[in-house]
Order: structure tokens, then C-alpha cells, then sequence
């Protein structure tokens, strides 16, 4: 299937493959999962609320009779979380992860894991950069794997300081966020040009999901479920923005489309706010491999874990 040729309503067939979404419970990541397992592959839930994940997958499988799914406990805020999780995967390779899972908190303290890393950061960046790592044998054993890392479009302007890459200083949350989302997007990129240059068959590509409104996103019962009132409110956005099952699109290409290539950033079409995905040029902050590098050698010492080490 050619880049051209690319339908979002009719992915291929993707039988005896294994893909990971972390997030996949709820919002863009519960509209990954449902999507990849529409093709047949196994798709694995990762997700720290197992109540939340059964109902996920039980509604996944509303809509696709006979989907292969398992949870897969995680908590990418944890280090012991993470590595408990390597062990229930039950597979032997991984045709992709999908780095999804993601926090937004709205206090005006800052918060800590129980590591001492700023829980954003931990949770957003670094547990997928450990989460990576730590399942490089299983991309590796893979015919052709593939990491998907979501970013979003507050990244594009944030300010990634790596003196205080944790907002130690003056802390505002939704500035911490979107570092840590332009921390995820660097992390994706600099992993694709390591990948490279060990000659790995493992690719990693980028994607954001444009400007997705819960009032715009379909029902999915008992995973979401918008009132009359919030759906109507929401119409007017509909011109510029759209819902999470259209914002997980770019993910999804970025996992399956065989003309998708490493180190590339896929987004929705319309101003990167909506519409079907298509690739967008690698610029600015994003291409800025000094950066990246330095993000990468800080990620590596926090984490302890370090593939390329």
C-alpha cells in the first residue's frame, strides 16, 4: 500500500503481529488499540488501572468480534512498574510500540513519582524511554519493528531546558507538559538516528494527533460517553479541530503504512490540527540534534538504561 493510496477505512491486514499501546484504556490510545486490532493483530493494553483496561478491551470487542487483546499492567511513572511488565507481555517479538500513555496535570504544585523525577517528565518521557530500552530484544526479533512516539502540538513551542529539564524553577504545569511532549518528540527522533546507525531493522517515527476534543470523539460505552449537550457544543469545532478516534489516525499509519520511514513526523493533514495523516517536515526545535543528543545522555543516567550505551 503506497503513501498515496493510504484509506484510514481500510487498514491492512496485519495477522500474527504484536503491537503495544500504552494509554490504551481511554482517549487516542483506546482508539489505537481499537484500530490495530481491527487487522487482526494482537494488541497489548498497557495501562496501570486494570479495571479501566478490561472495559477497553471489552468494548473493543463489541466492535471487532474476535480481537486479540491483553492488558498488560503498567505504570510508566514507575521503574518497578516498567519492568514487571516486560514480564507479562507473553510474546516473543514486537512488530511496534506505540509510546501513547501520557499525563496533564492541572495543579499549580509539582508533583514527584516516588523516584524524585517531576511526574510528567517521568511518566511522558522518561518511563518510555526506559519502556523502549528495556523491549529493544523484542523489536529486535521482529521482522521490521517500529516505535510510534505521540507528541502533540504544544511541543512545537515549548522550551527544553536541560539545565532544569525536571521544572525545578518558576514550575507552571502546562509549561512542563509540553517539555516533556517536546521531550518525547527529541527522544523519538535521536532514537531513529541511533537505530541507523547500529544498522538496526527497528525504525522510529513521530506523530502528533492535531487538536482532539472529547464533544468531537464517538461513543464508545462504557469507555466514553458524551452527552447530547457536549456533543452539540462541540460542533463548531468541528470545523478546525476533530475527535480521538480521527486524532489516533496518525498513529496507526505511522504503525502499519509499509511506506512510512524512520525519523519522519506524521500529523493530521490540516494545519497539523485535523483531517487524515500525512507526513510534515522534520524542523526547527525537532531537527535539533545537539539537543536531542544531550536529552538522550540525561534520559539515559536517570533511567539507568541506555541500549546504545
Amino acid at each position: 500500500m503506497s503513501a498515496t493510496s493510504w484509506d484510514v477505512h481500510r487498514l491492512p491486514r496485519a495477522e500474527h503481529r504484536n503491537f503495544l499501546v500504552t494509554g490504551a484504556n481511554a482517549g487516542i490510545g483506546y482508539f489505537v488499540a481499537e484500530q490495530l486490532a481491527s487487522t487482526g493483530a494482537t494488541v497489548l493494553l498497557g495501562s496501570r488501572n486494570t479495571a479501566k483496561a478490561e472495559a477497553a478491551m471489552g468494548t473493543i470487542r463489541s466492535r471487532v468480534p474476535g480481537a486479540r487483546l491483553r492488558h498488560v499492567p503498567l505504570d510508566l511513572g514507575d521503574r518497578a512498574s516498567i519492568e514487571a511488565s516486560i514480564t507479562t507481555l507473553g510474546v516473543t517479538a514486537l512488530d511496534a510500540i506505540v509510546c501513547n500513555a501520557g499525563v496533564l496535570l492541572e495543579q499549580p504544585e509539582r508533583q514527584v513519582t516516588g523516584e524524585g523525577n517531576e511526574l510528567m517528565f517521568a511518566t511522558n518521557h522518561l518511563g518510555h524511554f526506559a519502556l523502549v530500552g528495556l523491549l529493544t530484544p523484542l523489536l529486535e526479533a521482529a521482522e521490521a519493528g517500529r516505535v510510534v512516539t505521540t507528541g502533540s502540538l504544544v511541543a512545537g513551542s515549548a522550551k527544553f531546558d536541560p539545565a532544569d529539564p525536571q521544572s525545578t524553577r518558576d514550575y507552571q504545569s502546562k509549561r512542563a507538559y509540553a517539555r516533556s511532549k517536546l521531550a518525547q518528540m527529541l527522544f523519538g527522533f535521536e532514537l531513529d538516528r541511533r537505530l541507523r546507525a547500529a544498522g538496526s531493522t527497528t525504525l522510529s517515527t513521530v506523530t502528533h494527533p492535531g487538536g482532539a476534543l472529547d464533544s468531537l470523539t464517538p461513543a464508545r460505552p462504557p469507555v466514553h460517553e458524551p452527552t447530547t449537550g457536549q456533543r452539540l457544543r462541540g460542533l463548531p469545532a468541528a470545523l478546525m479541530l476533530h475527535g480521538k478516534q480521527a486524532a489516533a489516525q496518525a498513529a496507526v499509519r505511522a504503525t502499519l503504512d509499509p511506506a512510512v520511514r524512520g525519523g519522519q513526523l506524521w500529523a493530521p493533514r490540516w494545519f497539523g490540527l485535523r483531517g487524515n495523516p500525512r507526513q510534515l517536515p522534520v524542523r526547527g526545535t525537532f531537527a535539533d540534534h545537539a539537543l536531542a543528543d544531550r536529552l538522550w545522555t540525561l534520559s539515559a543516567e536517570l533511567t539507568g538504561i541506555d541500549v546504545f550505551g
